[in-house]
């Protein structure tokens, strides 16, 4: 091979969604990829979002109609291609009219210019506005539209505190954030991508314009390079660090980090709706039914200034989504209902907000050719814009480098996504057909885990035995080979709080970790 063949295309820093929808879309338009994350895939922000595709409902009182309107459309976009890790939720907005807020966006200004009497509310009428809009901004083919609840009759207003009679019902989706992280790097792997992980990125200088980049083993401290006609820097929260450490660019360019935290407790509700919380504050906040035994809440919005801490929920934070809640729960929750936390780092682009709550969510591209080789630095985005934003970086990455094939990605599955939107009942129920021990619950995680693939994992397997050691909570060594030879899975923690949620149950972690540090021992052997 010549010195000319060795110089890939890209090389992408960071597998986070960022990174890898990237790598993705630039593997299938035929480009040479490199992707290097420090860490696992999604190890940092991407597996620590709310888990929704989702417009966001309240960043129109931002006027983020741009953003909101690509989120809305992308939904569609994004169920069609991953049913078995998305899928269509309901949400439900209880209202009162004495409801007071504290506020300061452009919205809740203006109201209070014109209507002075109308400072501190959201009234029904603003809120019925802006779910027309959500309802009409990005056009629906598959979601349901909004429509008004009577809390006093159904099964939403049970949980509620009785003051609350009226709801508004909404449609977003949810998404399984890590799993889509992982699907993306699988499948910009199969399409050319050469994937490194645990692979931190020490220095990139450049020579007659290729960029000469120094990577790291993290786990033997060997390092070599890798040659590239342009960077991308998808590092999420390290994408100032990587640009100005690294890379050693001079561009004033920078981002705000947020501290999202969330709290898991037990079930609070009985039926499959997500609730939208509004806050005396002017915040929101979601309640939503996580892993089927599960309640999932979220989100704070604090400053993080300092990377070398790992993000935590702080018990300041517990005691403000447990009053938050609190306010409308009839029957309240405490601390000691707490069964798991998780905090991620929000790289949001500082656009000079005052607040973090108010910084922009939208995502900004720009291009640096400082060093005498292009580099692209990513900022901010959401997890629903991931896909568009590829898209957009590819447009960047257009004007640097020859790229023959113009976007490709709408509506082309993801790996196990090749079936219709309201398939996921008919795949149970062949699932449970061919693989007759399976229990419905089994069989519907293993789904909503891994689509039609389940098949290829459970191969021909007859009985519960065939599938090799049982870890618990029907996790086994099939699956677990799986995870580490397609998913780049490398140790428990991979499998049981990234691949799946499976930490959550009663799960032998240490028969796990030495099963897999003796699978990965024995292939080093064999290679």
């Amino acid at each position: 091979m010549n010195e000319k063949a060795q110089i890939c295309d890209l090389l992408v820093i960071g597998g986070g969604i960022n990174g890898c929808g990237i790598a993705r879309d630039a593997s299938g338009r035929g480009l040479s990829v490199t992707l290097a994350e420090m860490s696992d895939l999604a190890s940092a922000t991407s597996s620590a979002s709310t888990k929704l595709f989702h417009g966001g409902l309240r960043y129109l009182e931002y006027f983020e109609f741009r953003l909101v309107r690509e989120a809305l459309i992308e939904r569609e976009t994004l169920l069609r291609a991953m049913p078995h890790i998305s899928w269509p939720m309901r949400f439900v907005l209880p209202y009162q009219k004495d409801m007071r807020f504290e506020s300061d966006t452009p919205t809740s200004k203006l109201l209070s210019l014109f209507m002075p009497w109308m400072k501190g509310r959201r009234p029904s009428w603003l809120i019925r506005l802006g779910l027309l809009m959500y309802d009409t901004l990005g056009g629906r083919q598959i979601l349901p539209g909004t429509q008004t609840l009577d809390l006093k009759q159904g099964p939403e207003g049970a949980p509620l505190k009785p003051l609350f009679a009226k709801a508004y019902e909404y449609s977003d989706c949810w998404v399984e954030d890590s799993r889509l992280v992982v699907l993306n790097a699988r499948d910009a792997q199969a399409r050319g991508a050469k994937i490194l992980l645990r692979t931190k990125v020490v220095s990139a200088k450049s020579e007659d314009g290729i960029w000469i980049v120094t990577l790291q083993d993290v786990e033997t401290g060997d390092t070599h390079d890798v040659r590239a006609r342009m960077v991308v820097n998808a590092g999420g929260p390290w994408v100032g660090q990587i640009l100005r450490q690294q890379i050693g660019s001079n561009s004033s360019d920078n981002i705000r980090l947020v501290r999202g935290s969330h709290i898991v407790i037990k079930r609070l509700f009985d039926h499959d709706k997500c609730y939208f919380f509004q806050g005396t504050d002017g915040r929101i906040m979601f309640a939503i039914p996580y892993e089927t035994d599960f309640t999932l809440i979220g989100t704070t919005d604090n400053e993080h200034d300092d990377l070398s801490q790992k993000p935590v929920c702080t018990a300041e934070e517990k005691r403000y989504m447990i009053e938050f809640v609190n306010a409308y729960l009839k029957k309240p929750i405490s601390e000691e209902d707490i069964v798991w936390t998780y905090s991620g780092v929000r790289p949001l682009y500082d656009d000079g907000a005052s607040s973090a709550t108010a910084a922009t969510r939208d995502y900004t591209l720009k291009i640096d050719d400082s060093a005498g080789a292009p580099a692209l630095h990513i900022f901010g985005g959401k997890i629903t814009t991931y896909r568009r934003l590829a898209e957009s970086a590819l447009e960047k990455i257009g004007t640097r480098l020859a790229v023959a094939q113009g976007p490709w990605t709408a509506g082309v599955a993801m790996p196990g996504g090749d079936f219709p939107v309201d398939g996921v009942a008919r795949l149970v129920a062949d699932l449970r057909q061919t693989y007759p021990f399976l229990t419905d619950r089994w069989a519907r995680r293993l789904v909503r885990a891994y689509g039609t693939e389940v098949g290829d994992i459970y191969g021909a397997a007859r009985t519960a035995g065939d599938l090799g050691q049982d870890f618990g909570a029907t996790l086994t060594a099939v699956e677990v080979d799986w995870l580490m030879d397609r998913e780049f899975a490398r140790t428990a923690e991979d499998v049981l709080w990234r691949r799946s949620k499976l930490g959550l149950r009663t799960v032998e972690a240490s028969a796990l970790e030495s099963y897999m540090a003796e699978r990965r021992a024995h292939a080093k052997d064999i290679a």
